[in-house]
C-alpha cells in the first residue's frame, strides 16, 4: 500500500527501493500504483480489441494501445496495445468499405443476370410458339399484302390492294374523322357533365350536337368510301355488324337466364347443364346442316309450321335476301335502317343456339363465387328475390359478362363456318359477312395479296372496336 505522501508504508532493501524509485513515471508516485493503473488501461485495451468486429479487426490490424500491462499472461507492448485515433480508425474502415463494395454489387448483379436468364429460358418455348403460328403469319400476311400475289408472287404494288378496298383515302380521313366527334360528344357527356352540373342543359345540347354532327360525317365518309372503293368488302362489314348485334346481346341474356335457374336447387341439375353445353361441342358443319332444313323454304319446315301456329304465312327464311323488318312488319325501309336480310337472321338464330351453352356454363362458374352471405343479409334486410338479383348478382358478375361480350364479339367478326355451310345462291349475298367475302377474294379469284390486305383491315377494325368497346364498357366492371 502506499501512503498519503506517496510513499510505500513497507520497507524494503535498500537495493529494491533503489529500483523502485527508478520506475517511477513521476516523482512522488508509487511504482505499484502506476503498475496497478497502466494494468487497468491495459485490460479495457482488451476489451475493445476483444468486442471488436472481426471485420473491423482485419481492417484495423495496426491497432496499439497506449499504455503496457500485463493480460492474461500475455505481456503487451506499447507497439501492440495502443489505440488509433477515431477518426483514423472511421476513415480506414470507410475506405475499407467502399473497396469491398464493388465486388458485392457485381455478385448482386451476376445474381440478377442468372435469375433473368432463368426466365427467359423458361418463357423461351411459349414465345416460339406464339411467334411461329402467331406472329409470323401477320408479318407474311402483311408482306403479300404489299405485292400483286395470285399464285406466285407478282409486282410489288405497295398499298395498292389497300386503297383498292377502302376506296379514296380522303373518304376514309372523314369517316375515321365523324368516330373521333362521337368519341368527343361522349368525352362531354361523362366528364364535363359531371363536373358542370348547374349547366347540364348546355352541356346535354352540345354533346347531341356533336353526337349529330359525328354521324353525318361518318355518313358523308362511308359513302365516299363506297362509291369508290370494293363494294363487295364495305358492304359485308354492315351484315357482320347486323350479325354481332343480333348474337351477341341475346346469346348473353338468355344465358344468364339459364344459368340463374340452373343455379337453384332443382332436379337433374347436371343433366341440364350437360343438354346446354352440347350445342357448342356438336360439330359446326353437322349442326348447320341441320339447320339449314329447319330454315328451309318449304312450307312443311319446322320454322314455318311453327309460324302456323301463330297464323303467320311461310317465309323463305335462308332464300330470302329482302329485309327482316320489311318482311314481318311490312316496313318499306331502305339502305342501313333496313336492317339484316331475312336470310342473316336465320344464321343469327344458329349463333345464339350455339353459343348459350358455353356462356351458361361460365355464368354457373361466376355465380357459384359469390359469396351466400351476401344473400343472407339482403334477405334480412327484407330484399326480395329481384332486389337481390338487381343489386348483388348482377354487379358481382359484371367482369364475367364483360368477358363474354368482348369474346363473342370479337367471335362475330370472325365467323366463318356456319355462315359458309348455310348461305344459298338465292339469298343474293346477303348472308356475306366479311370473313365470307375475305375466303372468296382469296379461294375463288385467287387474289392472294389483295385478300390478306382485306384481312389486315378487318384485323385493325376488330382491334379498335375491341379498345373501344373495352374503354367504353370496362369501367363499368366491378371487381368487388
Amino acid at each position: 500500500m502506499c501512503g498519503a505522501d506517496g510513499k510505500s508504508g513497507i520497507e524494503m532493501p535498500h537495493s529494491k527501493a533503489k529500483s523502485a524509485s527508478r520506475g517511477k513515471g513521476k516523482r512522488g508516485q508509487c511504482p505499484r500504483h502506476v503498475a496497478h493503473r497502466t494494468s487497468h488501461a491495459a485490460r479495457d485495451t482488451w476489451y475493445v480489441v476483444r468486442d471488436t468486429p472481426p471485420r473491423l479487426k482485419r481492417l484495423s490490424s495496426g491497432l496499439t494501445a497506449r499504455k503496457t500491462g500485463i493480460i492474461g499472461g500475455v505481456t503487451l507492448k506499447p507497439s501492440d496495445t495502443t489505440l488509433p485515433r477515431r477518426d483514423s480508425t472511421v476513415a480506414t474502415t470507410t475506405s475499407s468499405i467502399s473497396g469491398g463494395a464493388p465486388k458485392k454489387r457485381r455478385r448482386m448483379r451476376w445474381i440478377d443476370v442468372q435469375e433473368q436468364l432463368t426466365a427467359y429460358l423458361f418463357i423461351l418455348p411459349a414465345f416460339l410458339v406464339i411467334s411461329l403460328f402467331g406472329l409470323f403469319p401477320i408479318g407474311y400476311a402483311v408482306y403479300m399484302s404489299t405485292f400483286r400475289w395470285r399464285v406466285r408472287k407478282g409486282s410489288f404494288v405497295g398499298l395498292q390492294n389497300y386503297t383498292k378496298t377502302v376506296g379514296d383515302w380522303k373518304g376514309v380521313a372523314i369517316f375515321i374523322g365523324g368516330f373521333i366527334l362521337i368519341g368527343i360528344a361522349y368525352w362531354i357527356w361523362q366528364n364535363a357533365f359531371r363536373s358542370l352540373s348547374n349547366r347540364k342543359l348546355i352541356i346535354g345540347t352540345l354533346a347531341a350536337l356533336i353526337l349529330m354532327a359525328g354521324g353525318w360525317v361518318i355518313s358523308s365518309g362511308w359513302g365516299l368510301m363506297i362509291a369508290n372503293g370494293d363494294e363487295d368488302f364495305l358492304g359485308s362489314l354492315p351484315r357482320t355488324l347486323y350479325y354481332a348485334i343480333g348474337t351477341v346481346p341475346a346469346e348473353i341474356a338468355i344465358a344468364l337466364v339459364l344459368a340463374y335457374l340452373l343455379y337453384q336447387k332443382i332436379q337433374g341439375q347436371e343433366f341440364f347443364r350437360m343438354l346446354y353445353f352440347l350445342p357448342y361441342i356438336t360439330p359446326v358443319v353437322a349442326t348447320a346442316v341441320v339447320f339449314r332444313t329447319i330454315f328451309n323454304s318449304r312450307p312443311t319446315s319446322l320454322a314455318n309450321q311453327f309460324l302456323g301456329m301463330f297464323g303467320k304465312e311461310p317465309q323463305k327464311w335462308l332464300f330470302e335476301p329482302r329485309p327482316f323488318n320489311n318482311v314481318m312488319f311490312g316496313l318499306n325501309l331502305e339502305g342501313f335502317w333496313a336492317g339484316p336480310s331475312m336470310a342473316l337472321v336465320s344464321i343469327v338464330f344458329f349463333g345464339i343456339w350455339t353459343y348459350v351453352g358455353y356462356n351458361t356454363v361460365i355464368f354457373l362458374a361466376g355465380l357459384g363465387s359469390i359469396p351466400h352471405e351476401l344473400y343472407e343479409a339482403a334477405e334480412i334486410d327484407g330484399a326480395n328475390k329481384w332486389h337481390a338479383f338487381r343489386h348483388i348478382t348482377l354487379p358481382l358478375l359484371s367482369p364475367v359478362t364483360f368477358y363474354l361480350a368482348l369474346i363473342a364479339f370479337i367471335g362475330t367478326f370472325k365467323a366463318f363456318n356456319h355462315i359458309y355451310v348455310m348461305r344459298v345462291p338465292s339469298a343474293l349475298g346477303t348472308v356475306d359477312v366479311t370473313s365470307v367475302t375475305i375466303f372468296d377474294t382469296f379461294y375463288k379469284a385467287n387474289q392472294y395479296g389483295y385478300a390478306t390486305a382485306q384481312a389486315i383491315i378487318l384485323f385493325f377494325i376488330i382491334l379498335a372496336l375491341t379498345l373501344v368497346q373495352n374503354k367504353v364498357f370496362g369501367e363499368r366492371v366491378f371487381y368487388g
